[in-house]
């Protein structure tokens, strides 16, 4: 399993779930296989995400697309986004 990893300030939960929820990159059709949205506990206004894919290049290609996507809403909806694949070395349930 691949993941990309999505960190940004938001202005509003409210505002950026909407975005989100509109789903832009098309998540299923991208390859995304599950999504897991994470909030710290000590800040609201900051967000992050992870999106589970089988392979490397459906990672990749997603977040070409997203980049593109932040570019239009970086300062509005959300504030210095990054990412970053992640390759799973191991996973042990306890």
């Amino acid at each position: 399993m691949v993941t990309l990893r999505i960190e940004h300030k938001i202005a509003s939960f409210d505002g950026w779930k909407k975005a989100f929820d509109s789903d832009p990159v098309n998540r299923k059709q991208s390859g995304v296989k599950r999504y897991r949205v994470y909030k710290p506990d000590d800040d609201d206004f900051f967000i992050v995400i992870d999106l589970d894919f089988d392979n490397l290049e459906q990672a990749q290609s997603t977040r070409v697309a997203l980049n593109r996507i932040f570019g239009n809403i970086d300062g509005k909806i959300i504030f210095g986004p990054q990412t970053r694949i992640l390759n799973v070395v191991e996973e042990k349930e306890l």
